[in-house]
């Protein structure tokens, strides 16, 4: 009973994709930002400090 009970378990945890879209529109909204730094050099600058500020917080939470 108790293989059982782990194994469902372990089904849910590989079918769960509920944090999936947020890791693809990240990567979607760097793609742009990578793309837009590249065409208008006026952005870049910008877009870098957003960047680091994302950064800095996200190392802030993690601590």
């Amino acid at each position: 009973m108790n293989k059982l009970k782990n194994l469902v378990w372990n089904l849910r945890i590989v079918k769960d994709t509920k944090g999936q879209d947020l890791i693809e529109y990240a990567l979607m909204a760097g793609f742009v930002a990578v793309a837009a730094g590249a065409i208008m050099p006026g952005v870049s600058t910008s877009i870098s400090t957003i960047f680091t500020k994302v950064a800095s917080v996200t190392s802030a939470a993690a601590s």
